[in-house]
This record gives structure tokens, sequence and C-alpha cells, in this order.
């Protein structure tokens, strides 16, 4: 029986670790400028799963490029990689380890493929992920303002003033492009009647959560990461926590859904609930979130506006943003 072809493929800024299984072969290539060539040699050999990992965005070019080519790819987590690394007996980290170390993952987990989001969802991410850069320089300023002696406020100031000028365009950008692309416009349309769900926020779920409307809820919930997980062994019965999911989708929930308690009634009282029944603000407000992607979810499965009418606001206890 003939073994497929597994390919390992470590980014870095300025080059390109390459492992193939099973023949062991390793290659180096200059980041950009070698990814043409390296393509062209990996889409001779047929290879059954091509494995990168997450690395800031410089295995962004060689990932679309090798999905453009329709290769099988699939993007994975540094912290899986590392995690399979001491499990196989690997404790030494050099860059073409990590390439063999991959390959070797490529080959016995075999992950999910990671398909190329069409245009209009890339450019829809990297609008968005401008905003969020903006945001934390904007907040950065204001801290640093609050601070600051009187002879440099003003520099503050108006730094400030031309980040959010910056990020007025982007939300007029975001606004204009999910009104000329039908499908994002019908799921934001979905998604904002929900009381707490504001423009960035279903941008956000449209470009980073494209599962939304196509899962189960527990699913839904621990892609997100707004799931709890058991910790238990023997008799021992530990505390649940969340636990991974997507860090940038679940913030922006966070925040609507700080929103969402005061205008809408159902998860009021839910949040009510769960406080009178002697739960954290914390872990009131998580078990709120998780309600809350779960009704979205629902909303963009069948197709229906969201029932609950905004209703006054009203005071919430302060919690921390959870982790």
């Amino acid at each position: 029986m003939t073994r497929g072809i597994f390919v390992g493929i470590g980014g870095s800024k300025d080059r390109l670790d390459v492992a193939f299984r099973p023949s062991g072969e390793k290659l180096i290539v200059p980041n950009e400028r070698g990814i043409t060539r390296l393509v062209k040699r990996i889409s001779r050999l047929t290879p059954e799963c091509v494995v990168l990992e997450a690395s800031g965005g410089y295995e962004r070019s060689l990932l679309e490029r090798l999905a453009e080519e329709e290769l099988p790819v699939a993007l994975v987590n540094p912290r899986d990689i590392r995690e399979f690394a001491r499990a196989s007996g690997r404790l030494a980290k050099t860059d073409a380890i990590d390439a063999a170390v991959l390959a070797h993952f490529a080959e016995v987990m075999k992950p999910e493929l990671r398909r190329l989001p069409d245009p209009e969802t890339r450019k829809l991410r990297a609008l968005i992920a401008r905003r969020n850069q903006l945001v934390r320089m904007m907040t950065a300023g204001q801290n640093r303002q609050s601070q600051a002696l009187e002879r440099v406020r003003a520099g503050l100031a108006a730094i400030i003033r031309c980040l959010k000028k910056q990020i007025s365009v982007l939300d007029k950008q975001l606004a204009a492009l999910i009104r000329a692309t039908p499908a994002f416009r019908q799921k934001a349309d979905l998604l904002r009647s929900a009381p707490g769900v504001g423009p960035v926020v279903s941008a956000t779920l449209i470009a980073h959560l494209s599962e939304l409307g196509t899962l189960n809820r527990k699913k839904i919930a621990a892609l997100v990461g707004v799931a709890p997980f058991n910790r238990d062994s023997g008799r021992l019965k530990g505390k649940r926590a969340i636990w991974g999911g997507r860090g940038d989708v679940r913030a922006m929930l966070y925040m609507s859904t700080l929103a969402a308690v005061r205008l809408n009634p159902s998860l009021r009282a839910f949040h009510s609930r769960l406080r009178s029944a002697g739960k954290s603000p914390k872990m009131a407000l998580t078990a709120c979130m998780r309600k809350l992607v779960v009704m979205l979810n629902a909303m963009l499965k069948v197709g229906r506006r969201c029932s609950e009418e905004r209703t006054r606001p009203v005071k919430l206890i302060a919690a921390t943003a959870p982790t």
C-alpha cells in the first residue's frame, strides 16, 4: 500500500522551513520570494496534507497560494504543535524541528483542511483587523493622556482625534462592504435585530464566525470558547471552565452581552436568576454570552429575526471580561 505524502511548513519573516514525510527530506526557502517555487514543488508531489503553523501572519501569503492551487492545507494552533512535540518526545525547539513536527502531526492527526475564504470575507477581515488595531491604539493613548503632564496632553489629544477619524472611516467602509454583499447584508440584518448586537459585533461574527447558523448549540458555543468543560477525575469533581475558542469573537461577544443583559428581557431575567443563585458576575455574564451566541445561531439557522423587544437599560454589576 502506497503511503501518502505529508508536508510540514514552519514560517518566519525571512524563511520557510519545510519537512516531508515519509521521506524525511528537509529544505529551506526564502519567505515571499520562494513561495512560487515551493508551491510548484509541493503540487508535483500531490500531498495528502500540508500543515502550516499560525505564526503571526507570516504564513498568510503561503496559505493563500496553497489554497488557490487547491492543495489540501491545514492551519494549526502553535500550542497544539508544542503539546504534540512533547508527547512524541521532542523537547528541543528549532525551526527545522518545528517543520518536522508539523509533518508528523499531519501524518498522525489528519487535521481538518482549511478552505480559503472568498475575497469579500478576506476584505471584511482585513478591515476589522485594522479597526481593532486602531481601537487598541486609541485606548492606549487615552490611558496615557490621563496620566500625562499638561505640556504633552495636547499632542496626545491630537493623536486620539486622528485615530477616532480613522475608525469612523473604517466603520463607513465596513457598512458599505456589508451593504454591497447580499450574503453579508442578509446575515447582518438578522443579527442586528437582536438587542445588544451592533454593526461592529455583527461584522465580526460574519467575518470570523462563518459557521454561525450551521452548527448545533454545543458546537457553536465550543467554537467561540464559551462552553464550560468538565475537570473531573475519579472522586474529584473539578470546577468547570471555558477553554480555547476564537478570542476576537469572544471579546466582541462579551461587549455585546454587556448591552444585551440590559436591553434583552430574556437575557436580563436569565442574568438576574444566576446572580440570585450566587453566581459571580463573571460567571453569570459568561453564561449569558453562551445563551446569546446560541440564540444568534438559531436565528441564522431558521432565517428569522429576533422577536425580543428592546427595553430600557438597567444597572448591571460590573465584571471583568472572561479570558
